[in-house]
C-alpha cells in the first residue's frame, strides 16, 4: 500500500479557498451575479465552500451549478443542475478539486461553449501539471509537480479537509 503524504491540511485548504475567492471577486468586480459550476462531487463541494467565502467578502449574487461529467466516458452527455438560460450572458467559473490530465475540465468547458457567456474561467484546488489537453486553471490553490503514477486525493469531510499525495 502506498504511503499517504499530506499536501494541504484543513487550515491551509481554507486559506487557499479564501485566496481563490478574492481572485474570483477581483476578476468579477463589475458583475452583479456569477455562476460557480462545480464538477459533481468534490468540485461541487469546493464550489460550495468558495461560494461561502465569496459571500463574506463581496456583494456578488452567487448561483451554484452542479456539472455531471462521466469521468470514465467524458463523451457522454454532460448535464448541469441549471438550465442553460440561467448562465447565458453571465460570468461562469468551472470548479474542480484537482486538475490532472485536464480531461474532465476540457469536457466541462466544451459543454459551456454551447451557450453565449460573458466570461468563463476555471478554478481548482490542486493543479498537477500533467495535462494532455490545452486547459489551464485561472485560479488555483497550489501547483504540484508529481509523477504520473502518483495520485492526489482531496477530502472535504466536516472539519477535516485535506489533500493527500498517494
Amino acid at each position: 500500500m502506498k504511503e499517504r503524504v499530506l499536501i494541504l491540511n484543513q487550515e491551509q485548504i481554507q486559506h487557499k479557498i479564501k485566496r481563490i475567492a478574492y481572485q474570483v471577486y477581483e476578476s468579477n468586480i463589475d458583475e452583479k451575479e456569477i455562476i460557480l459550476a462545480g464538477i459533481a462531487k468534490k468540485g461541487y463541494h469546493l464550489a460550495n465552500h468558495l461560494k461561502e467565502a465569496l459571500e463574506t467578502i463581496s456583494p456578488l449574487k452567487i448561483q451554484l451549478c452542479e456539472v455531471h461529467v462521466n469521468k470514465k466516458n467524458p463523451l457522454e452527455e454532460i448535464t448541469t443542475s441549471l438550465e442553460p438560460k440561467a448562465y447565458q450572458d453571465k460570468s461562469v467559473i468551472l470548479v474542480d478539486d484537482v486538475l490532472n490530465s485536464g480531461t474532465t475540465l476540457i469536457y466541462g468547458v466544451r459543454h459551456f461553449l454551447n451557450v453565449p457567456l460573458k466570461q468563463f474561467k476555471t478554478a481548482v484546488l490542486v493543479d498537477r501539471n500533467h495535462k494532455k489537453y490545452p486547459v489551464k486553471a485561472d485560479f488555483k490553490g497550489i501547483s504540484l509537480s508529481t509523477s504520473l503514477n502518483e495520485l492526489v486525493e482531496v477530502s472535504f469531510e466536516a472539519n477535516n479537509f485535506k489533500a493527500e499525495l498517494l
